[in-house]
């Protein structure tokens, strides 16, 4: 996925130049985001974004703000209109109407959610309070598995990465409720406030059921949490596919984790038509089989608890929700919850966002748009081929394998051409979370009906009104949708091409091409199969290429004393040079970089690098950034943008950049893959 970062209004024009408005009398955005007090051969981030950041506040229900938030801003104001159409038409039960504006109405009602309290929740806790043996415990793990409750491990059906045309069943780490294994283990002050501040969350939500044994049960559930961390792989070591691709049969499941009846809890799941499993760690496994006996069962249920109320407390009453937001607050920096109706659209997202989505393109959707935007990915693809072809380190068998996957890269773009069916999805008038849960066992079935079944190449794991895309290495296919386009405040027909070749054809569509030529993207052939292609020679000088990626985003201390992990986001990194270097290429190749004609003071190769900054103009609150360096495999914004430009020669030429400058690279260490 390309980002998930954020925007507001753009704050005044920061920029004299010659020309620094678009049509209709609107001021330039690159050049009305421009900090002139700074040189962009020191910080190209802050020269390209940094006057919008001194005029725009991060507000206080945020983490962070930036271009992503606009747009979704924009986005929410279309989709909150459909929902209150939804609810005007008091549609028949069963349409998408109905379903849309009870959701909408049921997530709205506060009156009645907060008088509901807990008691929504009631027929689970009971469940779990049965629980009396370990056979017991797996059984109503599994029941909270179909209801969106993720607990002890983590499962999901998705294609087999060895051979793509088959679904599979994957079994990962998991159980924590703390982001990650680090979180457990590392002893830096900001992390210790994050753990203590987790143990008051567990606390305060033991108190609601049995405020006697909220203090044993805190101990005890995050000691068992402990060991789970213990087990779990660290970030980096989750980026390789072949080490997280362990297929072993049913009986190869039971023999890694012997205490646990895995064909029960298929049965329990509804899962069949599976002969065998991924397993991703099996040590993990290993290690919760153990814990599956030695723990005793009142922790267990302890343990179950929490999790079903930490889960669920978006959905449930004012004390719930706000002791998960005081804990949130330690890894997000918000200060205060965002808007309800903003978070009741991000639950129907996530719920029924494709039924929102057709709804969506029919109203706000641009066909000229689409178009643009189709055969910009063709330029990026053949500029792509091109630059495949003058590689000096890359032999012609690699090349030919190389042309081969390129060709075959599907682009999905806008929305999709065929939709979900929801129409066995009961949404009613409530109790909200009930109506989650539903939603979440409608998914649950949705993806256990696809084994034993051909794969659909023409799914769409995004909706069209998301502002994000994605590669999908299975499949071999980069997925667009028409909500990552939008630049806030301008039609797409305001946008001049040097600006959209930044934005969106570099940072977008030539990222995610890149995907399937980085680290991880590059091991899976032109049909999607994990399946090594590479000549030896080439995949050495490949590793040996990227290992300066890793070197140069190592040397990044985004906030406190935390380095960017470069092993880690190597694959985003590539994929950000990779989109660059790409777009750059097809940019030359048209009239708006052949005319040379200066929009805001910009000449258009200075507007191609400051589009892409754009992509990445955000602000972000210190807690939310030390989460992120510790959790993502994503970059910070600001190294997204100066990391990259300082590896391209066109850079320095357009901005003037020499030695002595922050922002120059020595040769020497300059990154060059693709």
């Amino acid at each position: 996925m390309k980002k998930l970062i954020a925007f507001t209004m753009i704050c005044g024009c920061l920029y004299a130049c010659n020309n620094n408005t678009t049509t209709d009398n609107k001021k330039d955005i690159l050049a009305a985001n421009m900090d002139t007090t700074v040189s962009a051969a020191d910080d190209f981030f802050l020269f390209a974004n940094g006057g919008w950041i001194k005029h725009t506040p991060i507000p206080d229900a945020e983490s962070g703000w930036g271009i992503g938030n606009m747009v979704q801003d924009e986005i929410y104001e279309k989709l909150k209109t459909i929902n209150e159409k939804a609810i005007a038409e008091n549609a028949a039960k069963g349409s998408t109407s109905q379903k849309i504006g009870d959701f909408w109405k049921t997530g709205m009602d506060t009156i009645a959610i907060d008088k509901q309290g807990l008691a929504p929740l009631a027929a689970d806790l009971t469940l779990i309070d049965g629980i009396s043996n370990t056979a017991e415990l797996l059984t109503v793990t599994a029941s909270l598995h179909k209801k969106g409750i993720n607990g002890l491990f983590n499962v999901y059906i998705t294609q087999d990465d060895k051979k793509s045309d088959l679904m599979a069943l994957k079994f990962d780490q998991g159980g924590i409720g703390l982001p990650n294994r680090d979180y457990y283990f590392n002893t830096d002050e900001r992390t210790l406030n994050v753990k203590a501040a987790y143990k008051i969350y567990m606390q305060k939500t033991f108190a609601q059921l049995d405020s006697s044994t909220a203090a044993k049960n805190t101990t005890a559930v995050f000691d068992l949490e402990t060991k789970l961390a213990k087990a779990s792989r660290k970030l980096a070591d989750l980026r390789d596919p072949y080490k997280n691709y362990n297929k072993m049969s049913w009986d190869g499941l039971n023999k890694t984790a012997p205490n646990i009846n895995w064909n029960e809890y298929a049965k329990n799941t509804s899962i069949n038509k599976v002969d065998s499993v991924i397993v991703g760690q099996p040590e993990f496994y290993t290690a919760l089989s153990f814990e599956i006996k030695a723990t005793p069962i009142e922790v267990w249920k302890s343990y179950l608890k929490l999790r079903l109320i930490q889960k669920s407390a978006s959905y449930l009453d004012k004390q719930t929700f706000n002791n998960l937001f005081e804990f949130s607050k330690t890894l997000t920096g918000a200060k205060e919850p965002r808007p309800r109706w903003k978070r009741v659209l991000d639950a129907e997202e996530n719920a029924i966002g494709e039924a929102l989505g057709q709804l969506f393109v029919k109203e706000y959707f641009n066909e000229t748009a689409k178009k643009r935007y189709l055969g910009m990915v063709e330029n990026m693809r053949t500029a792509y081929k091109e630059r495949i072809s003058k590689l000096s380190w890359m032999s012609d068998s690699t090349k030919q394998k190389a042309y081969e996957k390129l060709a075959k890269i599907t682009q999905k773009v806008g929305y999709p051409d065929k939709w979900k069916d929801f129409s066995s999805l009961n949404i009613d008038n409530g109790p909200w979370v009930l109506n989650i849960q539903r939603a979440n066992e409608w998914w649950h079935t949705y993806e256990t009906n696809k084994l034993g079944k051909p794969v659909d190449r023409t799914e769409w794991g995004m909706t069209p009104q998301t502002y994000n895309a994605y590669y999908n290495p299975s499949n071999n296919e980069i997925v667009l949708p028409a909500g990552i386009f939008s630049v806030p405040g301008y039609r797409d027909e305001e946008l001049d091409d040097a600006l959209v070749y930044g934005y969106a054809a570099a940072s977008t569509i030539g990222h995610e091409i890149t995907h399937g030529f980085d680290d991880q993207g590059r091991q899976y052939d032109a049909e999607g199969n994990l399946k090594n292609w590479w000549n030896k020679n080439d995949e050495a000088e490949f590793s040996k290429r990227a290992s300066f990626i890793i070197r140069q985003y190592n040397e990044f201390i985004p906030v406190d004393t935390l380095h960017i992990n470069g092993d880690a986001t190597q694959g985003e990194n590539i994929a950000d040079l990779g989109g660059l270097l790409i777009g750059i290429d097809a940019f030359k190749k048209t009239s708006a970089y052949s005319k040379n004609e200066k929009i805001g003071g910009l000449t258009p190769i200075q507007r191609y690098f400051m589009g892409y900054a754009l992509g990445w103009l955000y602000q972000i609150r210190k807690e939310r950034l030390a989460n992120a360096v510790m959790t993502d495999v994503h970059s910070p914004a600001k190294e997204r943008v100066n990391g990259p430009v300082v590896n391209i020669p066109e850079f320095y030429e357009a901005f003037g950049v020499k030695k002595g400058d922050k922002m120059y690279r020595p040769d020497s260490l300059r990154v060059n893959i693709w």
